[in-house]
């Protein structure tokens, strides 16, 4: 039975939910530039829509006010008090769909750091409640564990996703991995999903397990743009290269076959010689507006450049991201879309 529809994130915004970095585990020497890197971010949406910005008191607010650059629009952005173990408001938030009658409505899946990788996230798991408390919204609790950086949708019944994230056991703890079927019905029911398309693995460095934020993203109803690294002997050559040959398998409910849009990957970003999950894909879609994570090398120039081919209308902005990702995610992981409605 499907219940909500979960709107493309295109479509028009109420705002985007961000949970401020505080978390010196996350950047052990990097945090102050990730949040001077967020501030750049948050004032690109101020002007385009309203930006929540989670934290942990009045005074954890007022120190992050005085944090934002001076051409933010201060009254675009709210500082809401709910507490949080760290910054990835795409995993722990409630993720935001419409119900039969088109209201906005908060499905609060359960959180387990990414099978239970970095306790404690009791804070982060008891968000997104809290987050439709603000809005007005009634939340349906889902008994399974699910990241919105596991799925990106078309807003016209398909769904991406990776069996290397979604079929782990580790987001099952205690009964195995849940089966391909499973797991569809569950997207169908929750997510309105007619259709899922199927990835294989994530990108090197990626803790989440394959997230497809971080590799293939829909930029319309019919098109994808997806990772790809010109390396061969790189090691995210052959898992984006299998991801690609899938990508052409796939057909929309009209038969029709995907338009697929290729981006690069940044040159390797490493720290203390381990690779990090730095990727383009990581963009946010808002109302007029894309931001794109950049990582101070020469594909950056044309990844923005076929990011913004795909968007048409919007302003497409690159936020340097290479202190960000040490915490092995960039803008789409931090943030969370809220519908308009």
């Amino acid at each position: 039975m499907k219940r909500f529809t979960m709107p493309a994130e295109w479509a028009p915004h109420q705002g985007t939910w961000f949970s401020w970095p505080h978390n010196p585990d996350t950047w052990p020497t990097q945090l102050e530039a990730t949040q001077r890197a967020l501030g750049e971010a948050v004032a690109a949406l101020s002007a385009e829509e309203h930006v929540w910005i989670n934290v942990f008191d009045d005074d954890h607010a007022a120190a992050v006010r005085a944090r934002l650059p001076a051409h933010t629009r201060l009254d675009a952005v709210s500082f809401e008090t709910i507490p949080t173990n760290d910054a990835w408001c795409r995993d722990h938030g409630a993720i935001f769909v419409t119900d039969g009658d088109g209201r906005l409505t908060a499905l609060n899946f359960g959180f387990n750091a990414w099978g239970d990788k970095y306790p404690p996230y009791d804070l982060d798991d008891a968000v997104p409640p809290q987050m439709a408390g603000r809005l007005g919204a009634p939340v349906v609790t889902v008994p399974h564990v699910l990241e919105g950086g596991s799925l990106d949708v078309n807003g016209a019944g398909a769904l991406l996703t990776t069996s290397q994230c979604l079929l782990h056991p580790n987001r099952a703890p205690g009964r195995g991995p849940r089966s391909r079927g499973e797991m569809e019905a569950l997207l169908h029911e929750y997510l309105g999903a007619e259709q899922v398309f199927w990835l294989g693995d994530g990108i090197v460095g990626d803790d989440t397990d394959g997230h497809v934020d971080d590799i293939t993203r829909f930029v319309a109803e019919d098109t994808v743009i997806t990772a790809m690294e010109p390396d061969p002997g790189d090691p995210n050559h052959r898992p984006l290269q299998d991801n690609r040959e899938l990508l052409e398998t796939f057909r929309l409910a009209d038969g029709r076959s995907l338009k697929v849009v290729e981006i690069p990957m940044p040159e390797p970003v490493t720290l203390d010689g381990e690779r990090l999950p730095a990727s383009y894909a990581n963009f946010l879609i808002a109302n007029g507006l894309v931001l794109v994570p950049v990582f101070g090398c020469d594909r950056d120039g044309d990844a923005l450049a076929i990011i913004e081919s795909c968007f048409p209308g919007r302003r497409v902005v690159g936020i340097d991201c290479r202190d960000v990702v040490v915490g092995l995610g960039t803008l789409h992981c931090l943030s969370q879309q809220v519908p308009a409605v």
